[in-house]
């Protein structure tokens, strides 16, 4: 038997690390797991070459909660880029730990694990391994239902969810990577006030103002240029800013407008990837 999950990334409208409130929403890019039974151990391989410590922590945690004695391989595959600011970890830890969790459950005769045990077991699985500051619940429950979340990230508490208008997502990527768990946190803290004049603005609906607002903010401390945020509201994007730590700008925009977006992107060094909102969250392929 095997199990096969996929599970969105997500882009950031609120990054929770100045707070420990946050909201973000799920992308068109994601991550595979494929899990399957073996004759003893846990064996997981991420095709992309990607550390797969997430991933044998999470397979790990299943097994220990249903308390069967079972080998699991796990195959995972992803289009997500690692340490960009996409919620890689997220998508790996939630697609891991239902693809286990469904195996298990069908192989021995189970209850299925609920869906709030299995996002709060990928967050966890995610502070354990050091790969998040806060758990990232805001960007793990994006990842897991689809779709916008605004979250207390440190009562692992959804606030407000819903499903995102469908626009095109325009995601521009440099040339480096940023890991999440060796970002600045004293240094991000100081936006805590001007971070919550953006969380107002997504509780009361203004999420473009609050994704710009929020990305603006958080170039400041991380010591991005704004301006390639900037380039795109030039160029007609109805949003555009940091997504989490960096290093990726994420600006949503219409049909219309992509078009001038990825113009005034093109002469930046790095990669411009066009996909578009999830709002379907991890779920179960077979």
């Amino acid at each position: 038997m095997k199990k096969t999950v996929r599970s969105p990334g997500s882009a950031t409208v609120i990054n929770a690390i100045a707070t420990g409130r946050g909201s973000a929403f799920g992308i068109g890019l994601r991550v595979v797991a494929e899990a399957e039974l073996i004759d003893s151990g846990v064996e997981c391989i991420s095709r992309e070459g990607a550390d797969t410590a997430l991933m044998e922590l999470c397979t790990g945690m299943v097994i220990e909660y249903y308390g069967v004695d079972a080998g699991v391989r796990v195959v995972t595959s992803s289009n997500l880029p690692v340490a960009s600011g996409l919620s890689s970890s997220s998508a790996a830890s939630n697609a891991t730990v239902m693809a286990v969790s469904s195996l298990l459950s069908e192989e021995f005769c189970l209850e299925p694990m609920e869906d709030s045990v299995m996002l709060n077991m990928a967050v966890d699985a995610s502070l354990k391994a050091g790969v998040s500051v806060t758990g990232a619940y805001d960007d793990a429950s994006a990842s897991f239902y689809g779709g916008l979340t605004v979250t207390d990230n440190m009562e692992r508490r959804i606030i407000l969810r819903e499903r995102m208008e469908n626009q095109k997502v325009l995601i521009y990527m440099p040339d480096r990577r940023s890991l999440t768990a060796q970002s600045d946190v004293p240094r991000m803290k100081l936006l805590a006030p001007w971070v919550d004049m953006a969380f107002r603005e997504v509780l009361d609906g203004r999420v473009h103002s609050a994704l710009t607002l929020n990305g603006i903010l958080y170039c400041a401390s991380l010591g991005f240029d704004p301006g390639i945020a900037l380039d795109a509201l030039e160029a007609g994007a109805l949003a555009a800013g940091l997504s989490g730590t960096g290093p990726s700008f994420v600006a949503l925009a219409s049909d219309d407008s992509a078009a001038d977006i990825i113009d005034a992107w093109e002469n930046l060094e790095g990669e411009v990837i066009v996909t578009s909102v999830d709002n379907e969250g991890t779920r179960v392929l077979e």
